[in-house]
């Protein structure tokens, strides 16, 4: 932990926090296709879960649909870093879209093993929200063996059609501590469940997490930076209001309340995995002028994790390599 600044208020800034490799990943994914094909290039639904990140992109030539209808024939078509399913992707080829995959790594392990334990004759029980992209993709590639687990309640409700024969998977997005409510359930219940080789949670959600429960006891107030529709995000808050110290998912700086500071002294500060870097320095920037005049960088564990670029793009970046080597320097 890093020290700079006078006593009195103070801001814990918690790392890892920010863009995971899979986030870096996608926005890489639609800047390159950008830069190599030009605009236009069409993104079905959000590439992130970001507002400002989708914002971003848009200035810069990319257009977001919810529908492939909406893309014209033969036009290049990204899939956003949270999956599609078997039907999309049909959808896709009948419309001769040129696609390039950002599918995050980490989600295609769980559509790799749905579809393992589906071909092996295995009830699938999906755990996680059901309105959410990545469990649309994961539930389509094995629709018939599929049955999603959102709740406790739902682990002690649902029948399969052989419980000798039944495994688990689960949301990459998903809280540790609701997850293993879940499993253990689904275990009592299906005594010979089972489930992917390493746990589907991706590493990101989870170091994150843990950054959240270590900096509790510090502080009487987390601030999470994130758009309201990032799953990542809102289980940071969740998991910090066990703990009985409040946390709050905003957007940006102008969604900070002045009253969630009054009687507080100590701010720990952190971001979803799709929430970029200079919305957390325009915060701590705007705590720091409020009276906050001491930041704390508090580190948990490192992050190194790459992704490739989908070999859809590797022509591509050769092409751009080749451009940028040959354009004249400035005189």
């Amino acid at each position: 932990m890093q020290n700079n600044g006078s006593a009195g208020k103070k801001v814990i800034l918690l790392r890892p926090r920010g863009f995971c490799a899979g986030v870096v990943r996608a926005i890489d994914v639609v800047k390159i296709a950008l830069d190599v094909y030009g605009a236009p290039i069409y993104v079905r639904k959000e590439i992130v879960h970001n507002r400002h990140v989708v914002e971003e992109l848009k200035g810069l030539g990319a257009i977001f649909v919810d529908d492939l209808h909406e893309v014209p024939a033969g036009n290049r078509l990204i899939f956003s870093a949270h999956g599609v399913s078997p039907a999309v992707r049909s959808e896709a080829k009948e419309r001769q879209l040129e696609v390039i995959d950002a599918t995050c790594p980490l989600v295609t392990k769980v559509h790799l093993e749905a579809v393992k334990f589906a071909r092996q004759g295995y009830g699938i029980l999906l755990i996680g929200h059901k309105e959410h992209e990545e469990i649309e993709g994961t539930y389509g590639e094995a629709p018939k063996n599929t049955f999603i687990i959102q709740t406790e309640a739902d682990a002690e409700a649902v029948q399969v059609p052989n419980p000798d024969r039944v495994c688990f998977l689960t949301q990459t997005t998903l809280s540790l501590d609701e997850t293993r409510g879940i499993i253990e359930i689904l275990r009592r219940r299906f005594p010979k469940v089972e489930g992917p080789k390493s746990q589907d949670i991706c590493y990101a959600t989870e170091n994150r997490q843990m950054a959240v429960k270590a900096v509790a006891p510090l502080c009487q107030l987390l601030l999470v930076v994130g758009s309201q529709n990032s799953s990542n995000s809102k289980r940071l808050v969740e998991v910090c209001g066990k703990t009985g110290v409040p946390a709050y998912l905003i957007d940006d700086k102008s969604f900070l309340k002045e009253e969630w500071l009054q009687g507080v002294n100590t701010v720990s500060v952190t971001a979803g995995a799709s929430a970029p870097e200079n919305l957390v320095q325009d915060l701590i920037d705007y705590l720091m002028g409020r009276g906050f005049a001491t930041l704390e960088e508090m580190d948990i564990v490192d992050e190194d994790v790459r992704f490739q670029l989908p070999h859809e793009l590797q022509g591509g970046m050769v092409k751009l390599t080749t451009i940028s080597t040959t354009i004249p320097a400035a005189l």
